[in-house]
């Protein structure tokens, strides 16, 4: 089977790792920070990680840190190599990332929707983009991580996954929003929230009430931000950066900020 490396292995990519280690291939894992590795062979650096990798899978968390972090391997990229990055950073950066790979270097941009449970099940979406030939050649490994869906060509897969994580995280803040004027109205919570949940809304409200999900406030201001400057995603982005105390917990916990009176303010 292929070897690959797998670089980044926080919340998502641990469990996406994993996955492809209990499928039997040949893996080698690196992590910015030590000790997440638990018994998958780790290299020190990204380039050791790389070398002699048929396929190469980033998980990153933003745009600055997949671009740091390719600085170190893809030069050293032989001929043949197949990038398969699954960060969310937006067709931009995919773009500009690609512009830099050695001649003979393949890359797919496979973002994914879903969080550590589907994770570690695979059960991801996995939005794919990119030319026919690498797309086929990565897709025995991304059906190991969830549901491929072939977007297109270079960066497809990078822009659907801003219009919908764009969608959904708005429309969790507006969930929250309204709820909390319920409460000012007078309708009880439970009682909003129950009307809306049978309703053309029912999607959301769950996402909204979660209690299984792992995708934390700031990366959500942070696809936001990739999604552009409209005034909807911008609003929320600001709601959603408005309360530093629930930057790191569940994207749910904007609901609750809200509900309390608190993730309103004027912070840009």
């Amino acid at each position: 089977m292929k070897k690959i490396a797998f670089l980044g292995l926080g919340r998502m990519g641990q469990p996406m790792a994993r996955r492809l280690a209990a499928a039997g291939y040949p893996l080698t894992v690196w992590n910015r920070s030590p000790g997440r590795a638990e018994g998958l062979a780790e290299a020190g650096s990204p380039a050791e990680a790389v070398a002699g990798a048929d396929v190469v899978v980033t998980m990153l968390s933003d745009p600055a840190a997949l671009a740091e972090v390719a600085g170190q391997f893809t030069a050293t990229l032989a001929p043949g190599t197949l990038w398969i990055d699954m960060s969310s950073v937006g067709p931009r950066t995919v773009t500009e990332l690609r512009a830099q790979l050695p001649d003979g270097v393949g890359m797919v941009d496979a973002p994914v929707m879903g969080s550590v449970g589907p994770a570690a099940s695979g059960d991801l979406a996995v939005y794919a983009g990119g030319e026919d030939a690498d797309l086929e050649r990565a897709r025995p490994v991304l059906e190991h991580l969830g549901r491929v869906r072939r977007c297109g060509g270079p960066g497809a897969g990078a822009a659907l996954k801003v219009v919908m994580i764009g969608a959904i995280v708005a429309s969790v803040t507006v969930v929250g929003e309204v709820l909390a004027a319920a409460g000012e109205l007078g309708v009880p919570p439970e009682v909003a929230a129950e009307a809306l949940a049978s309703g053309p809304l029912a999607g959301v409200v769950a996402r909204a009430h979660s209690t299984e999900s792992d995708f934390p406030v700031r990366l959500a201001a942070k696809d936001l931000a990739l999604a552009g400057g409209g005034p909807v995603l911008a609003a929320a982005r600001q709601v959603l950066l408005a309360d530093p105390s629930i930057a790191e917990r569940d994207l749910s916990a904007v609901v609750t900020a809200l509900q309390r009176g608190q993730g309103m303010s004027d912070t840009p």
